[in-house]
């Protein structure tokens, strides 16, 4: 370890050449207050930030044992520094100067989610958090003079506002850590609630706008508030007793006029599955983690899904139980979306009419006059959601609003209106009794078995060039991996571009696990096994922009890779365990 007056030196020495002698820079050095490291420096101004480490002894830092002794504070209080030390460097960095990317400091920026992410971590040793700066230059010319005073004029001021806990506001960063604890701690309490999710009462559930995440403020913000039978008492560990609505296992609907929230609901509960940070509404708003968003896709690729217990008898022989193509239709891409999330464990859909196939949702009587089943390759959902319940235990909430046929199949019926719900249950079920559908049934009397599928390894090439493993984030809903584009704007429940990130190079990190007898699911359950020890797993080098995803998300990004090879397992395999 280098003393600091040595990075000095350095900056000093190189000041005025050219820009690759910032390389002199990488190492260790002891800052006094705080550790520095240097971990990578950009190739030119203009190219990615170079990649920077400050650790801060406790002894320093002096972060209570009780704001990071269990998992979920842990999590909340280095999700709480990330955002304090994104705040501090606005505040005390003054910007870009120079070529390029000159003159930045920054950190990976939170949303309105609470998650896990490589930005940050508390141990009992240290505190420690991983950033970028853009390391200045006018032309390609060093301009050592202006990284001396980032490096000892605003870094410092930025650590000791962000990572000193005397520094912070101690009583908003326990209500930070005591949100995400209590949601934790309600998420995993609806299991034994008999729930699928909890909509706590006075959440605000409608957003600013389709893109600002943040709650809607001023006008007509209806506070959620739940109907009297579907009310639910929990004692949360640090808010004591909330009460909201609880929405039991089995098949819900949403429905009721346009407008009139019900698309927001099912929103809401999409990103229940996350935590969220405190004054954003949905503070309470829980999801049982393994829901998945399920929607049409066209024009996605399809590999070797046996999506016959919705489709089959196909024109030309095609076969329905290894399914393959390279443009689906809207029915075909719903069913595979279904099948694949039951093949990795997935416990509640979330579905919405608008995003849907209409021939995949309902096939009126009318319409089956007309066109016989014999004719007809597709077994509408609604005769197959009771079954996904019944025979595999995997609920559903719908949000319909053009067929009330749907009230037959319905455990319970919630309408929305004015952006608030009513339990329409009894009517819904008085409606269906006096006018008797007229539809048959064409869902025959069990779902179907799920095929379990084998990656190949030889499929996932992340090679492009001269270089073995090419792999990148575009945004939030893209990966390039190799010489292919991975497109992620079907999967609704990922948040957070750091997330897109981390999928990308556990893709690749997985296929170590790929060793022709594995299963997806088997793959996806050993990277979330390694990565319990955290993020780093997935890469060799300290990156600080990674953030947590589930195995869903894992599982829906590798199969939308369009070189993905399979192979089935077959029936005999599947009696027996690995």
């Amino acid at each position: 370890m280098r003393a600091a007056e040595e990075l000095r030196r350095i900056l000093r020495r190189i000041d005025g050449r050219g820009y690759k002698t910032y390389k002199d820079i990488e190492g260790v050095y002891n800052c006094g207050e705080y550790v520095l490291f240097v971990d990578h420096v950009q190739g030119d101004p203009f190219a990615s930030p170079s990649r920077v480490r400050v650790q801060v002894p406790q002894k320093v830092a002096g972060f209570p044992e009780d704001a990071y002794h269990n998992k979920s504070r842990e999590i909340a209080l280095r999700d709480f520094l990330t955002r304090r030390f994104f705040d501090a460097s606005t505040n005390f960095c003054k910007g870009r100067r120079g070529t390029g990317k000159s003159g930045i400091i920054s950190i990976d920026r939170p949303g309105q989610e609470i998650l896990e992410r490589s930005s940050a971590f508390v141990t009992e040793p240290y505190v420690e958090v991983r950033f970028v700066m853009g390391l200045p230059a006018f032309g390609r010319t060093v301009a050592g003079r202006h990284a001396e005073a980032m490096f000892f004029e605003e870094l410092p001021q930025i650590v000791r506002a962000s990572l000193f806990f005397k520094h912070l506001d101690e009583s908003t960063l326990y209500e930070h850590i005591e949100v995400a604890e209590d949601a934790d701690f309600l998420r995993k309490q609806l299991v034994h609630l008999g729930l699928v999710a909890f909509v706590a009462d006075e959440a605000i559930l409608p957003r600013a706008s389709g893109v600002d995440s943040r709650p809607l403020t001023g006008g007509r913000v209806v506070p959620f508030e739940s109907p009297e039978s579907l009310r639910v008492k929990v004692i949360l560990p640090n808010r004591g007793a909330i009460s909201g609505m609880g929405i039991p296992k089995g098949v819900t609907l949403v429905v009721g006029g346009g407008y009139h929230g019900k698309s927001t609901l099912v929103r809401a509960l999409e990103l229940g599955v996350y935590d969220h940070i405190p004054g954003d509404g949905r503070e309470f708003v829980v999801t049982n983690p393994y829901a998945v968003k399920i929607r049409a896709e066209d024009g996605r690729r399809i590999e070797k899904v046996d999506i016959s217990p919705f489709i089959n008898n196909l024109p030309f022989g095609q076969n329905t139980g290894a399914f393959s193509t390279e443009d689906a239709s809207g029915s075909t891409s719903q069913a595979t979306n279904i099948i694949e999330a039951l093949e990795v464990g997935v416990q509640l859909l979330l579905i919405d009419e608008d995003t849907s196939a209409t021939n995949f949702m309902i096939r009126d009587h009318r319409m089956q006059e007309l066109v016989s089943k014999d004719k007809e390759p597709i077994t509408p959902f609604i005769d197959k959601v009771r079954q996904l319940y019944r025979d595999i235990r995997v609920s559903t909430i719908l949000v319909i609003g053009g067929s009330g046929d749907y009230f037959d199949v319905a455990d319970r019926v919630l309408c929305m209106v004015e952006y608030k719900p009513y339990d329409r249950t009894k009517e819904a079920r008085a409606i269906a009794k006096k006018h008797t559908a007229e539809r048959k049934s064409e869902g025959g009397k069990h779902f179907g078995g799920i095929s379990e599928r084998i990656p190949l390894a030889h499929s996932f090439d992340p090679s492009k060039g001269r270089r073995e493993v090419k792999i990148s984030s575009k945004g939030l809903q893209s990966i390039a991996f190799g010489t292919h584009k991975i497109d992620l704007g079907a999967i609704g429940q990922l948040v957070d571009k750091s997330q897109t990130r981390a999928i990308g190079d556990a893709i690749y990190y997985a296929t170590r696990y790929m060793d022709g007898r594995r299963t997806l699911k088997k793959i996806v359950d050993a990277v979330l096994r390694d990565m319990e020890e955290g993020l780093d797993v997935l890469n060799p080098r300290p990156v600080g922009d990674y953030a947590m995803f589930r195995g869903l998300e894992l599982a829906a990004a590798a199969n939308r890779l369009r070189t993905l090879s399979v192979r089935q397992k077959r029936i005999k395999e599947m009696t027996n365990d690995e």
